[in-house]
């Protein structure tokens, strides 16, 4: 299914990431010691989410010929004072009706990195 790889020289935290044929540039903020050349980690964490979320609707819309016009995927990452952590995600849809957007906000609920990030995943590490 999906393949990545992320690289790190010996720029401060400037990581060249490769996934899916596509070459994307990940870093810190300068208040954590990076330059800011790309989006931080979390950030590319709530992009997977976001992306996948209005795909998925848009897919879902297309398939029913709803007319859709357009959904925006708003995402917030926080951590609790406890270490708990939460993604607030809010959804604005615009060309449906009230009982279709009810709908897609129910399939938001449910589609693949949405449920991925509910369920967790183990991750098995190997040295080579």
């Amino acid at each position: 299914m999906a393949h990545g790889v992320a690289r790190i020289g010996r720029d401060q935290y400037r990581t060249r990431i490769e996934v899916g044929g596509h070459a994307l540039v990940s870093d810190e903020p300068p208040a954590l010691g990076g330059a800011n050349a790309g989006p931080a980690p979390y950030d590319l964490l709530l992009a997977s989410l976001g992306a996948c979320t209005a795909i998925t609707l848009r897919m879902y819309a297309d398939r029913k010929s709803w007319p859709l016009e357009s959904v925006d995927v708003g995402l917030h990452f926080s951590r609790g004072e406890d270490g708990s952590s939460k993604i607030d995600r809010t959804l604005a849809i615009v060309g449906l009706d009230q009982a279709q957007k009810a709908k897609l906000a129910d399939i938001a609920e449910r589609t693949p990195v949405t449920l991925t990030l509910k369920g967790g995943v183990p991750i098995h590490t190997t040295l080579t």
